[in-house]
């Protein structure tokens, strides 16, 4: 079996590490597995394996035929059988699909809000949809909205997996702060991650004063978003207590050294960032949009709060902050969930049947 993973960057985010991923893991397990970026490169380019073919094509305008015919070659060269195209990259291996019939594509859909949108908002979507030969969905929600609203009606839903480090390669951020009094928040600063959510919540139940500290590690757009969030920091005297990290390519290392895990997305597909929570042995303070209350079981592998509800997450944060015995339990339990779960091996033994019922 031959087969390329197609994203259209390479900077750090759920759908791209999850392109990286699928090339990785599978470069151990089929005959070929190679990855393509269509638009931009990024530090996910370190994490790739040597062994593993990579393709940029430097794509510069929306139909760019240069780059089709760049991706058609490469396809061709290399005997691909099968294209899993990650969110956006449908476009290109489409326009491939168009001039190379016999190339089959596989759509992986990650972006969690789409399920509240409608039909008419993805009319290219639904249009190419025509060309796809089965479709992956990060949540369930999404596998019913492309049940409904697409042109191809082989959808399945397949959970996301990471690959752990043991060895901790990488060791470059070192986190302030003090040992045992650490939450993390590890998405780009951008709606509808509510970072100020987390904040004001961390500030008005004073845990600075408890001697916790707030570490931000994501892409910092330096945007009115971000603006806000440095503002209320300096406004209200927590420079020593909460910390931006920007983009960081050692997450494990990074991970080792927090206590609490949280994510407080509006909305969500299927969150890498809690199977890296759980694999690193944190306890976890979480939404319960998308995917999130199938990974976490509110009381017993983390904690859970409506992103609307600021009384909600109000009380699950106090309750986790101020009970040490509480975290060793969630982390633990956790930990034993996501290593049965949403392993590298257990995900990738699906997947690869659902690859072989296509080109067979």
């Amino acid at each position: 079996m031959r087969v390329v993973q197609i994203i259209d960057s390479l900077e750090i985010g759920g759908a791209e590490r999850m392109a990286v991923n699928y090339a990785n893991a599978l470069s151990k397990k089929i005959d070929f597995s190679g990855l393509v970026a269509t638009r931009a490169e990024g530090l996910l380019l370190h994490q790739l394996d040597k062994n593993v073919p990579y393709l940029f094509l430097n794509r510069r305008k929306i139909v760019d035929l240069k780059s089709v015919f760049l991706l058609r070659k490469f396809i061709k060269k290399n005997k691909i059988d099968v294209l899993h195209a990650h969110s956006s990259s449908f476009f290109i291996a489409s326009l491939v699909k168009i001039t190379f019939p016999k190339i089959k594509i596989v759509w992986h859909d990650h972006y969690g809000n789409r399920a509240r949108e409608s039909k008419k908002h993805h009319r290219m979507l639904v249009f190419l949809s025509f060309f796809f030969s089965k479709i992956f969905a990060a949540n369930h929600e999404l596998k019913k909205w492309s049940e409904l609203n697409l042109n191809c009606h082989k959808v399945v839903f397949v959970p996301n997996f990471i690959i752990k480090e043991t060895n901790f390669t990488l060791q470059n951020t070192y986190l302030k702060g003090s040992q045992g009094k650490r939450i993390i928040l590890l998405a780009n600063l951008k709606n509808p991650k509510n970072h100020f959510k987390i904040l004001k919540a961390f500030f008005d139940l004073k845990l600075h004063k408890d001697n916790w500290s707030l570490h931000f590690a994501g892409r910092d757009y330096l945007d009115l978003y971000s603006e806000k969030l440095k503002d209320f920091i300096k406004t209200n005297d927590l420079d020593g207590h909460v910390f931006f990290y920007g983009v960081i390519s050692d997450v494990d290392f990074v991970l080792s050294q927090c206590s609490i895990g949280v994510l407080a997305s509006a909305y969500e597909g299927f969150p890498v960032s809690l199977i890296e929570y759980g694999f690193s042995n944190l306890a976890v303070l979480s939404t319960n949009s998308g995917y999130c209350q199938q990974i976490i079981e509110d009381g017993k592998t983390g904690l859970l709060f409506d992103p609307e509800n600021e009384n909600e997450l109000f009380s699950q944060f106090q309750k986790i902050t101020q009970n040490e015995g509480l975290r060793l339990i969630l982390a633990e339990e956790l930990k034993g969930s996501v290593v049965g779960m949403y392993s590298e091996n257990n995900i990738l033994e699906a997947v690869l049947v659902e690859y072989l019922k296509i080109i067979r």
